[in-house]
C-alpha cells in the first residue's frame, strides 16, 4: 500500500476509531462519535477511552492497542502531547487514515512545529494518510461519514469542498444548508502536513459522486506538485478556488493561523490561469460560482441572449456582457420572426429582447423556447421586474421547465424584494443560479464560458527556443566564482546574445580614446554607460550619458562618468565605459522581467517601463514556461496596449518581436534556476524592432 492509495479510507471506511471519545456533551470527542452516529455510519465506530465502559451507547476499548489491525481511520481528538504517542501506536496497528483535530502544532511555532514534523515522519514511513493537525474534520456523505465537530451534518449533492481553515468551514456548511446546497465531500485541511490541496484534488479527480470541487487556501504547500496535477483535474471537473493572504495584511494574519507563507499574490493568480482553476475573488463568488457550475451545462459560446420585461434592466445587462468577455448575441433572422409572431408588435426582438412590462408567464415560456434554440444564443439570462401583472411564481416554472430541456445554461434575475420571494425558492429548488443583482450572474456565466474554453483548448505548445546554453552557463559561472549575487549589464549581453535576444550595438572600452573610436565605429549618436559589476543603478551615480553627438563628447563624457562614479562608489571595480548605439526615434519605452516565486516557479510581468511601472503598475503575468499564445496575452492584457497597437495614428510597435523576447525570456528563467531575478528595462520598440536596452540578473546566494 501507499500513502495515495490509503487516502479512499478517509471517505469510505468500514472501521473508524476516535481516540480520545468522550461521554461527555460539548466536548469535541464526544461531537465526534455524535456525528458519526448521525450521519448514519454503517460500519463499525469504536471509541477510545481509558476510563468509560461505553459513549453513546457504544463500547469502548481501552487502548489504541486494543484496536483491530488494519484499521480504516483514526480520529484523533487528544491533548496535543498525546497525539504523537497515539500515531505512534497507530502506526503500530497498521492504520491506513487518520485525522488529527487537536490544535497547537505548526500554527504555534516552536515545539508545536517539531511534533508535526514528528508526526509527518511517523505517517510518510507508515503511509498513513493523514489530514490535519488542527483542522475541523471531514465529512463524506456518501460514505454517511462525518467525523468532525461540526455542527450538525451535510446535505448530500455534488460539490466537494476543501477548506484551509476550519472555522471557514462551519461557515459555510451553515450557509449550505441554509441555501439547501448539497456536499458529495467536505474536508477540513488545517495545517495540510502530510495530505495537501494537490492531494485533494487528485484523490477527488476521479470521484463518481463529485461534479464541482470548491476549496479556500491560505497557500500552496507544494507549488511543482499542484502545478502537475491541477491540471489534470481541471481538464474533467472544475476547480474553484478562493485565497487569502492577498495583501501584506492577509499574508501576515495567514501566517499566524496555520503556520503557513503566503507567496506573491500575482504568482497565485498566474498558477490558478495555468492550470485551469476558476478563482473566487470573495466568499460571494465561491457560492454563486459552485451553485453555477454544479447544477447548468457550460456554454459552448460566448453569446449571451436577455429576456427581459423592462428595457432598462436589459440596458444594464447588455452594458454588463459588454464589460465581460460574453457577447450579446445576434439572434438568427429565423428567430426574431419566430419572436414577432408571438411578441407584441411594440416588442423588441433585438437583443435584448423586451417583451413589454405586461408580460404574463406565458408570454416567457414563448420567447424562452424560441431563444433557447437559437444557435447563436449560448447563455440565457432572463430579467423580470415585479410589475403588477408579472406572474412571479408562474414565470419562474416557466423558466425550470425550458431550462430543463435545454443543453444551454440559464440564469436568472428576479428584481426586487418581498414580491419575488416564492419566486427565487422555486428557481434555488431547481438549482437555476438566481441572483437579485445582475452582476453576479453575468461573473458566472463569463467563469464558466473560460472553464469551457479551458477544457476544449489544444495542449500547450512550448516554442522551442534556439540558443547557446553553454556560452550563458560560462558568463554565470564566471559571475558566480567571484561571488557576484549580480550580472549586470556589460557582463550580461553575453548571456542575452546566447539567447538571441536584440541588444544594441556595444562595446566595453577602457580608456577615454577606445570610447571615442567605438562610438565613432557605431556611429553617432550614442550612450555612455558605467561598468562596474557592483553598480546596477547606473543613474545613481550619474552614470549614464544620451546623445552623445561626437568622439570628443565621448571622452569628454567618458572621463566624467569613470571619475564621478570611483568618487561616489570606491568601493566598486570600474571596469571602464559601454558605448552604444542610440535607439531609434519614436519607441516606447517597456519592461519585461521575472521574478522567481519561491513556490511555483519564473513569474514573467510585462508592461510599460520607466516611471509608468512605479506609478501606474500597468503590469501582466505569467509563470514560465510560456507559449506563444500566453506571450501574445501578457502583451495584450496591459491597460495601455492601445498605446502599443497603435493609437491617434501612429504605427503600431513590433508586437512580434515583443512576443520574441518574452518567449527567450521564459526559457532563460526555466534553464538557469540559480537566475532568480531578471530586469530588462527598458526594453525599446517601435514599428521595426524591438531593442533590450538595459539588462540586470540577480543570482541566488
Amino acid at each position: 500500500m501507499s500513502l495515495e492509495s490509503n487516502i479512499p479510507a478517509l471517505f469510505n471506511p468500514q472501521t473508524v476509531a476516535v481516540i480520545g471519545a468522550s461521554a461527555s456533551p460539548g466536548k469535541v470527542g464526544y461531537s465526534v462519535v455524535a456525528n458519526m452516529l448521525d450521519a448514519g455510519f454503517q460500519g463499525t465506530l469504536i471509541p477510545v477511552n481509558p476510563t468509560r465502559d461505553e459513549i453513546l451507547g457504544l463500547p469502548t476499548v481501552k487502548t489504541i492497542e486494543a484496536l483491530p489491525e488494519g484499521l480504516d481511520l483514526a480520529v484523533i481528538v487528544l491533548p496535543v502531547a498525546g497525539v504523537v504517542p497515539a500515531m505512534e501506536a497507530l502506526a503500530r496497528r497498521k492504520a491506513r487514515a487518520a485525522i488529527v483535530i487537536t490544535a497547537g502544532f505548526k500554527e504555534v511555532g516552536g515545539d508545536g512545529a517539531a511534533l508535526e514534523r514528528r508526526l509527518i515522519e511517523i505517517c510518510e514511513a507508515n503511509d498513513i494518510a493523514m489530514v490535519g493537525p488542527n483542522c475541523l474534520g471531514l465529512i463524506s456523505t456518501g460514505g454517511k461519514v462525518n467525523a468532525s465537530f461540526a455542527a450538525g451534518n451535510a446535505l448530500t449533492g455534488t460539490i466537494a469542498c476543501f477548506s484551509q481553515s476550519g472555522a471557514l468551514c462551519t461557515a459555510i456548511l451553515d450557509w449550505a444548508q441554509g441555501e439547501n446546497v448539497g456536499f458529495s465531500k467536505f474536508v477540513s485541511l488545517g495545517n495540510k502536513a502530510v495530505i495537501n490541496e494537490a492531494d485533494m484534488l487528485d484523490s477527488l479527480s476521479d470521484d463518481p459522486e463529485t461534479s464541482v470541487i470548491v476549496g479556500y487556501l491560505e497557500n500552496v504547500e507544494d507549488g511543482p506538485h499542484f502545478m502537475k496535477k491541477a491540471p489534470e483535474v481541471t481538464r474533467k471537473k472544475p476547480v474553484i478556488i478562493i485565497k487569502s493572504g492577498t495583501t501584506a495584511a492577509g499574508a501576515k494574519a495567514a501566517s499566524s493561523h496555520t503556520g503557513a507563507i503566503a507567496g506573491d499574490d500575482a504568482a497565485y493568480t498566474a498558477a490558478f490561469r495555468k492550470t485551469g482553476v476558476v478563482r473566487a475573488e470573495n466568499m460571494a463568488e465561491l457560492f454563486d460560482y459552485a451553485q453555477a457550475f454544479s447544477t447548468q451545462p457550460l456554454p459552448k459560446g460566448p453569446g449571451l441572449a436577455i429576456i427581459t420585461n423592462s428595457g432598462g434592466p436589459g440596458a444594464m445587462a447588455a452594458d454588463a456582457t459588454e464589460k465581460s468577455s460574453l457577447e450579446v448575441a445576434q439572434v438568427m433572422p429565423e428567430t426574431a420572426a419566430k419572436l414577432k409572431a408571438v411578441l407584441p408588435a411594440f416588442a423588441s426582438v433585438a437583443n435584448p429582447i423586451d417583451i413589454i412590462g405586461d408580460a404574463p408567464a406565458e408570454r416567457y415560456r414563448k420567447t424562452l423556447e424560441i431563444v433557447a434554440a437559437d444557435p447563436n444564443v449560448h447563455i440565457v439570462l432572463v430579467l423580470l421586474s415585479p410589475t403588477a401583472s408579472a406572474e412571479i411564481d408562474e414565470t419562474a416554472k416557466a423558466v425550470i421547465d425550458v431550462a430543463r430541456t435545454s443543453d444551454k445554461p440559464f440564469f436568472v434575475n428576479f428584481m426586487g424584494g418581498l414580491r419575488i420571494k416564492t419566486g427565487q425558492v422555486l428557481l434555488r429548488e431547481a438549482g437555476i443560479p438566481f441572483s437579485v443583482y445582475l452582476e453576479p450572474l453575468i461573473a458566472c456565466a463569463e467563469a464558466m464560458y473560460g472553464h469551457y474554453l479551458w477544457t476544449t483548448a489544444a495542449p500547450a505548445a512550448y516554442p522551442d527556443v534556439a540558443r547557446n546554453q553553454a556560452a550563458a552557463r560560462k558568463v554565470i559561472a564566471e559571475a558566480r566564482s567571484t561571488g557576484a549575487t549580480e550580472i549586470v549589464e556589460f557582463q550580461a549581453q553575453s548571456v542575452l546574445s546566447a539567447y538571441g535576444l536584440p541588444t544594441p550595438q556595444t562595446a566595453l572600452t577602457t580608456t577615454a580614446k577606445e570610447a571615442a573610436a567605438a562610438a565613432t565605429k557605431i556611429g553617432f549618436p550614442v550612450v555612455l554607460k558605467i561598468a562596474s559589476p557592483q553598480i546596477s543603478h547606473k543613474s545613481d551615480v550619474g552614470g549614464v550619458k544620451v546623445g552623445l553627438a561626437s568622439a570628443d563628447e565621448v571622452a569628454a563624457a567618458f572621463t566624467a562618468i569613470t571619475a564621478q562614479a570611483a568618487r561616489m562608489r570606491p568601493d566598486a571595480k570600474i571596469a571602464g565605459c559601454l558605448v552604444q548605439e542610440m535607439a531609434p526615434k519614436g519607441c516606447k519605452e517597456l519592461i519585461i522581467g521575472f521574478k522567481r516565486d519561491p513556490r511555483f516557479g519564473p513569474l514573467l510581468m510585462f508592461g510599460l517601463g520607466g516611471i509608468y511601472v512605479e506609478i501606474l503598475k500597468d503590469i501582466s503575468f505569467r509563470l514560465a514556461p510560456v507559449t506563444r499564445a500566453e506571450a501574445r496575452a501578457m502583451i495584450g492584457e496591459i491597460k495601455s496596449y492601445k498605446l502599443l497597437a497603435g493609437a491617434r495614428g501612429e504605427k503600431p510597435v513590433n508586437l512580434q518581436a515583443l512576443e520574441d523576447i518574452l518567449v527567450a525570456m521564459s526559457q532563460m528563467a526555466m534553464d538557469f534556476p540559480e537566475i532568480v531575478e531578471a530586469d530588462f528595462n527598458p526594453v525599446l520598440v517601435n514599428a521595426e524592432k524591438a531593442i533590450v536596452a538595459d539588462v540586470r540578473l540577480a543570482l541566488s546566494e
